[in-house]
């Protein structure tokens, strides 16, 4: 085993950490704050090929695996985790129209989505089916060479400003076989949204229900068969738990290293934080957390490049692992900075509102801990 970078992986994270610095960090407390989905931001990132990370060089896309993705997703994220979160959703959803689609569908959407001259949005939970994907109720009937959508999508990334929404949808029976995938357009008669959620964190993107009433999308916009939309909607989760991963990775390392440089100013009782044998273990315990769970998401990320039969099982495990350490490392910091670290001027108490919702999407970590179970004993 090789724990090093190679080359093109440290001028990915070179590359990543250089645009993050420069066009992120400096304005992720403005986007916050007035809830700014930074748009030209997101565009100039699309120019360094950060829009089709994972999708095939023949498409157009960038041809990276998903280890580079994961480097990639740290380093943005240790400048706005919101933002960086947005990007690894919009991959994802490029992804399935890439992987899944026919030519006509990669021509008629990918390059588009390649540049975000056009954003997209993954629609898979509704108001009544969230961990429980597979009983989702957003009805497709078939009418001769369209279907006809009714029913709603909840808390969706880029709800009302993106542009393209691949939405889980049931053209058959109950279960995971009767769900299928197809693509929505903005603008199409039937297709609405709600109000922006005001939300905990993550408010450099907008969230919103995305609503089909009598939604006309004609059968050519279906990606695979009917009935494979459950597998599409799996496959293309566990890239997207390794991404999340990876963005908890980079605000926790963010935290981390405001927490280092607190530590080396304050004084208490006389001494530098950092003289405080206490503060020191806190601090040591904090960073081992933060490499354990780097290792797990790289591991995750080597297994599904390589193919790896227990790829979702190590996916959901480095998820599960990244996702909490993120947010217990950021929360440490936040307790490490005082009084400081609750103010806005500081970025740590910002990041800790953004990791917290990790936990949550792209399956619950409670979620997870059923998927690896499962893998372990046997379907119990």
């Amino acid at each position: 085993m090789d724990f090093d970078l190679s080359e093109d992986q440290r001028a990915i994270q070179d590359l990543a950490r250089g645009f993050a610095a420069e066009h992120m960090a400096p304005f992720a407390g403005e986007w916050d704050e007035h809830h700014i989905f930074p748009v030209d931001t997101l565009r100039k990132a699309a120019e360094l090929g950060f829009a089709g990370i994972y999708c095939s060089e023949a498409s157009g896309g960038t041809g990276l695996g998903r280890l580079d993705a994961s480097i990639l997703f740290e380093e943005l994220s240790a400048a706005c985790p919101s933002t960086a979160a947005y990007i690894s959703i919009h991959n994802m959803a490029a992804w399935m129209i890439d992987t899944f689609g026919n030519d006509d569908q990669k021509s008629r959407w990918l390059p588009d989505l390649f540049s975000m001259a056009k954003f997209a949005s993954y629609c898979l939970t509704e108001p009544g089916a969230g961990s429980d994907a597979a009983s989702l109720r957003t009805r497709a009937e078939r009418d001769g060479d369209h279907y006809v959508l009714n029913g709603s999508k909840a808390f969706i990334s880029g709800g009302g400003a993106s542009d393209i929404y691949v939405v889980m949808v049931r053209t058959g029976g109950p279960g995971p076989k009767g769900i299928s995938c197809l693509v929505v357009e903005k603008g199409t008669p039937g297709l609405s949204f709600g109000k922006q959620e005001k939300k905990m964190g993550w408010n450099s993107q907008p969230t919103a229900q995305v609503i089909f009433e009598d939604c006309r999308v004609p059968v050519a916009n279906r990606l695979g068969a009917e009935g494979d939309g459950f597998k599409i909607a799996m496959k293309g989760l566990d890239g997207g738990r390794l991404n999340i991963a990876s963005c908890s990775l980079g605000g926790a390392r963010a935290c981390l290293n405001a927490a280092r440089e607190h530590m080396e100013v304050r004084q208490q009782f006389g001494k530098k934080l950092s003289e405080f044998q206490a503060l020191q273990f806190k601090f040591a315990d904090m960073a081992t957390e933060l490499e354990a769970a780097r290792l797990m998401v790289h591991r995750g990320a080597a297994a599904l490049d390589a193919g790896h039969p227990d790829a979702t099982l190590y996916c959901a495990m480095a998820k599960r692992f990244a996702t909490d350490a993120g947010f217990t490392v950021a929360n440490d910091a936040l307790q490490l900075h005082g009084g400081y670290g609750y103010i806005r001027e500081y970025p740590v108490e910002r990041i800790l509102r953004d990791l917290r919702v990790h936990q949550i999407l792209e399956g619950t970590n409670e979620i997870m801990r059923v998927i690896i179970a499962r893998r372990l004993l046997g379907g119990a």
